[in-house]
């Protein structure tokens, strides 16, 4: 008789992390409208925004709108190539209608972490749509550094490879080397990279406007500053190659040689 087994080996691992998505925020509640300015934004830049995991936040509209008008929204985001995973926090009754869709609320997107009287507060610049990449590798484990250590900034002293993120919680990232095309560098304050930046490259994400983001050879996929980006297909001929640095006037992500 065959010895009786007590441990199973378990069906799947549950992990949480921090995952790259968009955000669409929408000001009119006008699916037409809405499925026009999308198509027009993945024929601009099919590579970053085709099939985009997004996130609908309903938080600047005046009142929330009926569940038929979500549905064609959320039908708009589809027709469009992109795919909605859930809705961003706002208030009781956005949790009531994110239940009757059968769609998770997404806390990273909430309007203001706790609505205040129950009426949804505007969004933080924090919150701002950071675009997705579908065609990107799998992730590596995010390398990331505590929010309590006193350190001004995060050094990440090798290449970042295709498919890894590095993110500084609450301070400046100096990457040491190279950031490849299909990789991340993300920092809550201002990136530099001394190196050759191929990929993505996101700071101020809890939107801090008065970051910037330097490097010494500019090749990006995307750079962007609390929220702000600007997606290059095709990288300027006066910019490519060249020591630049990005930073924000207003809601203008502007470009520079240094």
């Amino acid at each position: 008789m065959n010895a009786r087994v007590d441990t199973l080996e378990a069906a799947c691992d549950l992990r949480f992390g921090q995952v790259g998505m968009a955000c669409v925020r929408v000001r009119r509640a006008d699916a037409a409208a809405l499925c026009d300015e999308l198509e027009r934004r993945v024929r601009a830049a099919p590579q970053m925004f085709s099939r985009a995991a997004v996130v609908l936040d309903l938080s600047h509209l005046s009142a929330l709108p009926d569940d038929g008008t979500v549905d064609a929204l959320l039908e708009a985001i589809r027709s469009a190539g992109m795919l909605p995973v859930g809705l961003a926090y706002g208030t009781a009754a956005t949790e009531e209608l994110a239940t009757r869709m059968g769609l998770p609320l997404i806390a990273k997107f909430r309007a203001a972490y706790e609505p205040v009287g129950g009426e949804a507060q505007p969004m933080p610049a924090a919150a701002a749509p950071v675009p997705a990449v579908s065609t990107a590798p799998a992730r590596e484990p995010i390398h990331e550094e505590s929010a309590a250590a006193h350190t001004a900034m995060r050094h990440a002293a090798g290449a970042v490879r295709s498919g890894q993120q590095v993110y500084a919680r609450d301070r400046d990232l100096v990457v040491n080397a190279a950031v490849a095309n299909g990789a991340e560098v993300i920092a809550d304050g201002s990136i530099h990279v001394y190196g050759s930046l191929r990929g993505r490259a996101m700071a101020g994400a809890q939107g801090d406007t008065s970051a910037r983001i330097y490097c010494t050879d500019f090749h990006a996929e995307l750079v962007a500053i609390a929220g702000h980006y600007r997606v290059f297909e095709q990288i300027p001929a006066d910019l490519e190659g060249q020591a630049v640095q990005c930073w924000l006037e207003g809601e203008k992500l502007l470009i520079a040689r240094l």
